[in-house]
C-alpha cells in the first residue's frame, strides 16, 4: 500500500488547508503530513505529525506473533476527519473544562464549547487537530525517537497567551516507549493540560472486547463528577466503590456499575474517570499495569502527573478502522495521565497555570511492554 501514501498525504494537506483557509494561509506557510516509523528490532512505534498522534504500536505476543495494539486508521486524511481522539496529543487543555469558561487573573476567558456545554482536550481544533512542525527524526539505531513542535498562539480556541510546545516519543529500551512533553508559555499566564490519547487493546486492534483484561492503578483516590463528567471538587477514597481497582481486577467486573456519560438521559456505562495517581504528585511513578491474558501481552505506565484518566471506549460503535477493523463499545482502553479535569475551576486541584518566565510545563510518561 505505499503508493497510496502521496495521496493520504495531498488529503490531509487540502483538509488542513481548508481549516486554516479563513485565516488566509498561503502556499508557502503550509505544511506537509507524513506518517513516521521507528524501530527496535520486532518493536515499532509509528507517528504522524497530524496531531502529534501514535497511528500503530506492534510488539509481538507470547507465541511471538505481531501484533498492532492501538486502534487507528488507515489514511492520515481519516485522522483528519475523525473525532475520536485515536492516539492524539490532546491540548492546550485535556479533558473537560466546564461551561467552557474560567477565570485567571480577575480575567474572564470564554472558549469553544465542543462537548455539550464544556469544552473538551481543547475545543473545535486543539492540538489533536493542527499540523505539528518535525524538529528531528532518527528511525532506528540505539534511541529511534521523533520530537515534534507546535505553536499555539494567543487566544487560540479561547486561551490566553502564546504557548511552545514540544512532544518526543522515543523507543528508549527494548520495548520501551518514552513520551515527554513540554510547554512553555511566552507572554501570558495560561493553564496547559497535555494528554497522550491512544487506545490500547493487547489482543490487537479490532481483536473485540477488553472486558477480559485485567487492570491495576496505582490510586487510592478519584475525583468523583456530576453528569456532564466534570468533577464536583470532591477527592474520594475508591475504597468501597467500583472505582477500586487498587488490586488486579477484570475491566469487565464492575464496568455496569460505573456511569460513563451519555447525552439526552441515554445511559452509558463504562469507566471515564480521573484517578488520583498514588505518591509525589511531580515524580515519575507507576501508574497501572494491563495484561490480557489471551495474548500475554502486558503494559506497564509510568508517569509523573497528578492523576490518570482511564477510559474503557464507551462511546466507539461502528467505527470503521485500520485493516477493515470495526471498532465497538469496549474495544480498547485508555490511561490518559493528566492534571485534574477543570483544575481551573478548583482551586483546591493541583494547579495547571503556566507563566512566563517560570517554570515550563512537563509531562514524562514511560510505556513499558512485555509479552
Amino acid at each position: 500500500m505505499v503508493a497510496r501514501a502521496p495521496l493520504r498525504i495531498l488529503l490531509a494537506a487540502l483538509c488542513v488547508a481548508s481549516l486554516a483557509g479563513a485565516g488566509g494561509a498561503n502556499a508557502a506557510g503550509r505544511k506537509m503530513v507524513g506518517v513516521y516509523e521507528l524501530g527496535k528490532g520486532d518493536f515499532s512505534v509509528k507517528v504522524t505529525n497530524w496531531g502529534a498522534t501514535v497511528t500503530s504500536v506492534v510488539f509481538p505476543d507470547s507465541k511471538g506473533n505481531l501484533g498492532d495494539v492501538v486502534l487507528g486508521y488507515d489514511t492520515v486524511a481519516e485522522y483528519v476527519n475523525g473525532s475520536s481522539y485515536f492516539g492524539a496529543l490532546v491540548g492546550r487543555v485535556a479533558n473537560r473544562v466546564a461551561n467552557a469558561r474560567f477565570v485567571l487573573d480577575g480575567k474572564v476567558y470564554h472558549l469553544y464549547g465542543n462537548d455539550g456545554k464544556n469544552a473538551l482536550h481543547g475545543g473545535h481544533r486543539g492540538f489533536s487537530k493542527v499540523i505539528w512542525t518535525v524538529k528531528e527524526y532518527v528511525s532506528g539505531g540505539d534511541t529511534p525517537h521523533i520530537t515534534l513542535y507546535y505553536h499555539s498562539f494567543d487566544g487560540e480556541q479561547g486561551f490566553p497567551g502564546d504557548l511552545d510546545v514540544y512532544v518526543t516519543y522515543e523507543l528508549s529500551s527494548p520495548y520501551v516507549l518514552s513520551v515527554r512533553m513540554n510547554a512553555t508559555a511566552l507572554d501570558k499566564a495560561t493553564p496547559v493540560n497535555l494528554a497522550q490519547h491512544t487506545y490500547w487493546n493487547l489482543g490487537g486492534q479490532g481483536s473485540g472486547d477488553v472486558l477480559g483484561n485485567t487492570i491495576q492503578l496505582f490510586a487510592s483516590r478519584y475525583t468523583p463528577v456530576d453528569s456532564t463528567l466534570i468533577p464536583t471538587g470532591q477527592v474520594a477514597p475508591v475504597a468501597g466503590t467500583p472505582y477500586d481497582l487498587r488490586a488486579p481486577t477484570a475491566v469487565g467486573a464492575h464496568i455496569h456499575q460505573v456511569s460513563g456519560g451519555g447525552a439526552n438521559g441515554s445511559a452509558v456505562y463504562g469507566y471515564d474517570m480521573n484517578y488520583a495517581v498514588d505518591g509525589d504528585e511531580h515524580a515519575l511513578r507507576k501508574v497501572a499495569l494491563v495484561r490480557d491474558g489471551a495474548s500475554g501481552r502486558g503494559l506497564e505506565l509510568w508517569a509523573d502527573q497528578p492523576g490518570v484518566q482511564f477510559y474503557t471506549g464507551n462511546f466507539l460503535k461502528d467505527i470503521k478502522g485500520k485493516g477493515g477493523k470495526v471498532y465497538e463499545e469496549y474495544g480498547a482502553l485508555c490511561l490518559e495521565t493528566q492534571g485534574f479535569p477543570d483544575a481551573v475551576s478548583h482551586p483546591d486541584f493541583p494547579s495547571q497555570i503556566v507563566r512566563p518566565g517560570q517554570a515550563a510545563y512537563k509531562h514524562d510518561m514511560v510505556f513499558k511492554f512485555s509479552f
